[in-house]
């Protein structure tokens, strides 16, 4: 078995707008990283996500960046508890054009998690904050609004 899931959504924006929103740390803070987001997302960079409602910063290591295609992304999965470690999975994100580029349709997929019980509950959560950020993204680049703020906690 190999915990993994795609989760997509189609956002009102051409793609290189979409595909900033989530490189640009600035624009970032603006709907997903309520404690804001250090560093643009570039091939070999170690950028910061912080989220307030989530204790602590994560480091986020970039590994490979397409402009306006594609991020590949590795981070800490949630500690196991047992003598698995720690553990990285990652994160793919795909930016395609849609409807003359009017339209943009971006999919993430995670995997990599150690299949146990932690493993699989931790591939739950993060399946939903994917979901929560790309709602929040949509809203957030077609009309300004930070939908994030305020969700969790």
């Amino acid at each position: 078995m190999d915990f993994k899931f795609t989760v997509s959504g189609r956002i009102s924006k051409p793609v290189h707008e979409v595909f900033e929103a989530v490189v640009d740390p600035k624009k970032l803070s603006g709907y997903f990283t309520t404690g804001g987001a250090k560093g643009r997302l570039e091939t070999g960079a170690t950028v910061t996500w912080d989220f307030h409602d989530f204790p602590g910063a994560f480091p986020v290591n970039v590994v490979e960046v397409v402009p306006d295609e594609k991020i590949v992304l590795t981070w800490g999965a949630a500690p196991e508890g047992d003598d698995t470690g720690n553990y990285d999975t990652t994160v793919t994100m795909v930016f395609e054009p849609l409807d003359d580029n009017t339209r943009t349709l971006v999919s993430i997929t995670e995997e990599g998690w150690k299949e146990t019980e932690t493993g699989l509950k931790s591939s739950y959560g993060n399946c939903e904050g994917w979901t929560g950020m790309l709602a929040a993204m949509k809203v957030y680049v077609e009309h300004g609004i930070n939908l994030r703020e305020g969700f969790y906690k």
